[in-house]
């Protein structure tokens, strides 16, 4: 697992890129598709994604190596004033 996440690791940047990658897939990828197999052996169509586009209102707040943090995507799917409250 330490090839796989770090490899050879030469800076902190990639040690840190390498953590980020392990912990991801440990709290959000493996339980994800475990609930996508439930669905599909219930006979149920399975869509899967990996939102990575880097909200415009994140810049100068968030670090430059964060592409998406989870959620981001709702005011892709939903539009920003579902966010706002503007519904």
């Amino acid at each position: 697992l330490y090839n796989k996440y770090i490899g050879n690791g030469d800076s902190p940047a990639q040690v840190r890129d390498g953590l980020l990658d392990a912990l991801g897939d440990v709290f959000f990828v493996f339980s994800s598709i475990e609930v996508a197999k439930f669905h599909r052996d219930a006979g149920n169509p399975v869509y899967f994604y990996e939102f990575q586009h880097r909200p415009s209102e994140v810049e100068g707040v968030l670090p430059d190596y964060v592409k998406a943090d989870h959620g981001a995507e709702i005011a892709f799917v939903f539009g920003k004033p579902f966010l706002a409250g503007d519904v």
